[in-house]
């Protein structure tokens, strides 16, 4: 009995072009049905903090910061070009990317004065916090949803004449999706 030959892709039969097309047309459906699930994640305010938090510092709540703001030293972890838009009433700018505590040290807090660290989500200022904690400083929490929640809550923001505002640096397109109420201010 002859053995016939398995049946083999002849190079006439399938050009580099048609494997290329088949290939991009593969890749476009896998995309479309995975990309509307990677943004599923992110629905959410609680979702987007779990994903880029560790919850090490306690969140404090927009109205539990109402109800305390004046026995809390407030700092504001963004950068100074977002500082300078708007903040809360009576924060201290300490940034973000040239963070440093020799601030707070010359300031001589004690170490158990409690402390409300704020960025735009509340991504940024848990880092901050973390290196408060770091430092000794045993009170500090982290403003949950940042000063972005703080405004869709309708609390005032005062830009750097303590004057109220209504524009809110939204930092980028893309998180500037979480502001829902106040002007948005993009800069480069």
């Amino acid at each position: 009995m002859i053995k016939r030959p398995k049946k083999t892709i002849r190079a006439g039969r399938y050009s580099g072009i048609s494997i290329f097309i088949y290939m991009k047309k593969t890749t476009i459906l896998i995309l479309s049905l995975i990309l509307p699930l990677w943004g599923v994640a992110q629905d959410s305010l609680d979702e987007l903090l779990d994903t880029y938090n560790d919850e090490s510092i306690p969140y404090i709540s927009v109205k539990e910061l109402i109800d305390n703001i004046d026995k809390v030293i407030l700092l504001d972890a963004r950068e100074k070009e977002e500082f300078q838009v708007s903040h809360l009433k009576n924060a201290i700018y300490i940034g973000y990317n040239n963070f440093s505590t020799k601030l707070l040290r010359k300031q001589k807090l004690p170490t158990d004065t409690p402390i409300v660290v704020y960025c735009s989500l509340g991504i940024r200022s848990e880092d901050i916090a973390k290196n408060l904690k770091k430092e000794g400083y045993q009170n500090v929490r982290n403003l949950y949803g940042g000063i972005f929640e703080w405004r869709n809550k309708d609390q005032p923001i005062v830009d750097s004449d303590e004057k109220l505002t209504d524009k809110i640096h939204a930092f980028s397109k893309e998180w500037g999706k979480w502001l829902h109420k106040g002007t948005k201010i993009y800069t480069q």
